[in-house]
């Protein structure tokens, strides 16, 4: 299959909510790390790495690229 039939509607709107996630996992550790609240820093960390590695594991499964696992 090539890329140009894996990318599609459904593709992009899967896509589009996996970086809204990771977005919204960023703004939470943004947060955290600005108001100095490390206990929640640390929680929005794992929580944006998690987001992260969603929206890679799901462009490997595609095919789209091979990205390294975040550690």
């Amino acid at each position: 299959m090539t890329l140009a039939e894996v990318i599609d509607d459904h593709f992009l709107a899967r896509y589009r909510a996996l970086l809204d996630a990771e977005d919204e996992a960023f703004d939470e550790l943004e947060h955290a790390y600005e108001d100095g609240d490390r206990s929640h820093f640390e929680q929005n960390l794992t929580a944006w790495r998690d987001a992260i590695q969603r929206k890679l594991d799901y462009l490997h499964r595609k095919g789209v690229v091979l990205p390294p696992a975040v550690v």
